[in-house]
């Protein structure tokens, strides 16, 4: 591809810059590298790199598979000679070797592989590194029979304008190994982001490569580029500040920016604690939705159209931190605010999106703090669960996912509620009593219309009984006295850490997967609610 094509893939604003050109060695782009994953066939990718000149005409040969000319020229990054090429479609395997030739010699990339990349990005639960996880030794030694994961991590690093490559690199592309995968607590691979795609790959039977992007407690801010911040009338976010991790933008700049020219297939995310009680936490439920799309357009419209502009998009929904079940904000607002508050994924406002759930895995004597739980195995296969139906439209393992409320009938006479889940589609598995709340307002009687406490008072709500595909309540001692009383809304699972470990109230009894909190304002919205007087 050559320059108009590179402009169409950056979609950057070019910068006129006097003197003399910046010249560096004739050099592929820093993310490339030997044992590398490029995305397969159907979509196409890019690669890049530098020239020392000008119209410099760069040949790029992929074994077996033919070769690609272009020509260097001066782009977006002010005064440097760059070259670009968008390789045809490859399906998936290899090795290959790929050569880029220039009148300066060859320079080369072995072990190449096709297959899908995923970046994995967050903060310090997805930089949580598999040395630190439960069954750090076993996961080690079967690190070797994945030959066909590939994983790059990239360095910790921020910059208060876009970046077009790589500041840094903390591991360059690597086959998997016990060293390579695990490490040490500092300088191993990602949990989550590896046992994902361990899971995936026994499904899937081709390569995949990780890019591992990620930054201990950092806010969702940082990794938003302004646009989205207006939009969401973010105002708070500190001043830009290379050295600053959480001042606005300077991640996206930094440690995401670089990466758009390439074709990738999905993002996973492990990010919220550092929004939880932060300013901005109840504008999560703008800032993370809109930076999903913000990544979608800018990978989609910088890789040609080669990303998919609605790529998958998988979160972990907030684990536990604190021993404490009193604690009802915070975590609990984030989880909610994850879901851009309907309590699910995908949604009208998150398309191509899945979640695992994670408030049910508390590790409070982790030594890395309960903030950090150290099973990364169910949370990750969760994920990939989840992955495989939306992301890869394998419906049969939708039927996995933690059951929804579908209907919600108040027998106004006696005092009765009744939660349906999933269209009685799943069956449950009933392991609590525990975890449902009510709460109740005051009918004012000359309009008969409700009046709403800005400080809703919250009740615990008795279970009386449970079938296959339903529970039901008695909400006659809390809404019922006195007469004049009605339910103004129901909960589920409101605390920062509800329920021992797997001990939660309600699990798809197939897959063990536990339903997520919900909160249901009733008096404001009546979907899905029937009432009997």
């Amino acid at each position: 591809m050559g320059r108009a094509g590179w402009i169409v893939l950056l979609v950057v604003l070019v910068v006129s810059v006097e003197g003399t050109t910046a010249v560096k060695p004739f050099s592929f782009a820093s993310y490339y590298g030997d044992h590398m994953v490029l995305q397969k066939a159907p979509q196409r990718t890019t690669i890049w790199g530098y020239a020392s000149k000008e119209g410099e005409t760069i040949t790029l040969t992929i074994s077996g598979k033919g070769q690609v000319n272009t020509t260097s020229f001066i782009g977006p990054i002010p005064s440097t000679p760059v070259w670009s090429v968008q390789l045809p479609a490859i399906d998936a395997g290899g090795p290959y070797n790929i050569t880029a030739t220039s009148s300066e010699g060859s320079i080369n990339l072995t072990d190449v592989l096709f297959g899908d990349v995923w970046i994995c990005s967050g903060q310090s639960n997805m930089q949580f590194t598999l040395s630190m996880a439960f069954n750090a030794t076993e996961e080690e030694a079967e690190a070797v029979n994945y030959p066909n994961i590939r994983v790059f991590t990239v360095a910790l690093g921020g910059s208060p304008v876009e970046e077009y490559d790589l500041l840094n690199i903390s591991q360059p592309w690597s086959v998997p190994s016990a060293d390579t995968v695990a490490g040490s607590d500092v300088s191993g691979f990602s949990a989550v982001c590896w046992l994902y795609v361990k899971y995936l790959s026994s499904h899937l039977k081709y390569p995949i490569g990780l890019i591992a992007s990620s930054y201990g407690g950092t806010r969702v801010e940082a990794w938003s580029a302004p646009n989205v911040l207006k939009k969401c009338g973010v105002s708070e976010a500190r001043k830009m500040s290379s050295v600053n991790p959480n001042a606005a933008s300077v991640l996206w700049n930094a440690m995401m920016r670089p990466f758009v020219n390439m074709t990738v297939y999905g993002a996973l995310w492990y990010q919220g604690e550092a929004n939880a009680g932060s300013p901005t936490m109840n504008q999560y439920n703008c800032t993370f939705p809109a930076m999903i799309d913000d990544w979608r357009d800018r990978f989609h419209q910088a890789s040609g159209g080669q990303t998919d502009p609605v790529f998958p998009f998988g979160f972990v929904q907030l684990a536990p931190w604190r021993d404490n079940d009193t604690i009802t904000t915070g975590f609990t607002d984030i989880r909610w605010h994850q879901t851009a508050d309907y309590g699910y994924v995908p949604n009208d406002r998150m398309n191509n999106t899945f979640m695992a759930v994670a408030m049910d895995l508390p590790d409070f004597t982790s030594p890395y703090t309960g903030i950090h739980p150290r099973d990364k195995e169910d949370v990750s296969m969760r994920l990939c669960t989840a992955g495989l139906a939306v992301a890869y439209n394998q419906t049969e393992f939708s039927k996995f996912n933690g059951p929804l409320p579908s209907l919600i009938t108040i027998w106004v006479a006696d005092g009765t509620i009744e939660i349906d889940y999933d269209n009685k589609q799943t069956v449950l598995d009933i392991r609590s009593t525990t975890g449902f709340e009510v709460s109740c307002i005051t009918l004012d009687k000359s309009s008969a219309l409700a009046e709403v406490s800005e400080n809703i008072t919250w009740f615990h709500l008795p279970m009386v009984s449970h079938d296959d595909t339903s529970v039901t309540f008695n909400y006659s001692q809390i809404c019922l006295q006195p007469k004049d009383m009605m339910v103004s809304a129901i909960r589920y699972a409101w605390r920062e850490s509800p329920c021992p470990f797997k001990q939660c109230a309600v699990y798809n009894k197939e897959s063990g997967y536990p339903a997520p909190p919900f909160v249901k304002h009733i008096i404001d919205d009546k979907s899905n609610v029937k009432i009997v007087k």
